[in-house]
């Protein structure tokens, strides 16, 4: 590597390296890593639930844990009031594997063939949803829910089919976290159905075969 001018080489390489980017993420010299980070305290408690749907995802992805680059793990956790809904979305980078700390979910994906493959799951049970398939749970308790995920990406991203449920006349120009009335709209179609994910899974398909 040519040095800077008036740069030592070895003076050009720690320029360097405090300069370089993978992934989108800076990287730290190696005497400047400390244990913080590796660490991330987020998912030690529930989180406080304030929205419309009765749910709350935590991540712990790159962003949250710096060494986390370049791994191709990451984690989130999952609160859910009794009833409380994760919406219908995809995983573009990742599979999910879910594993229940506590509660009973009903739990659900599509397949490429537009087959829903779905289950009630309780507490130490685990259910997988493949890589960028359409997939929900619904908490189908009466009691607060909390599960954990583990994705094999380090920052795995969430797109939500909100927009591919409402009317077409609904504007959903850039859906990807619902609004409160896009909230209020999948709670009241998940009501309706007494909870079961299978005629939301099938709005989805229906509507996605007419477009």
């Amino acid at each position: 590597m040519d040095s800077f001018a008036g740069v030592s080489t070895a003076e050009n390489v720690s320029v360097y390296r405090s300069l370089a980017a993978v992934n989108g993420f800076s990287c730290k010299a190696e005497t400047n890593v400390t244990e913080a980070d590796f660490f991330f305290a987020g998912l030690a408690k529930p989180g406080v639930i304030n929205n419309t749907l009765g749910s709350l995802v935590i991540a712990a992805n790159v962003e949250k844990i710096p060494r986390l680059n370049t791994l191709g793990v990451s984690f989130s956790r999952i609160d859910y009031k009794a009833g409380g809904l994760n919406p219908p979305h995809t995983h573009p980078r990742a599979t999910e594997i879910l594993f229940v700390l506590d509660g009973q979910l009903d739990a659900g994906f599509i397949t490429t063939a537009n087959k829903l493959i779905s289950k009630s799951i309780k507490k130490g049970e685990i259910f997988v949803f493949p890589k960028g398939l359409v997939h929900s749970q619904k908490n189908s308790g009466d009691k607060p829910a909390s599960v954990l995920s583990a994705f094999n990406s380090q920052l795995p991203r969430t797109f939500f089919v909100a927009a591919a449920l409402l009317p077409k006349n609904h504007s959903t120009t850039s859906v990807q976290v619902p609004t409160e009335a896009v909230e209020s709209e999948i709670l009241t179609r998940f009501s309706k159905n007494r909870g079961k994910i299978l005629p939301l899974f099938d709005s989805v398909h229906n509507r996605d075969k007419k477009g």
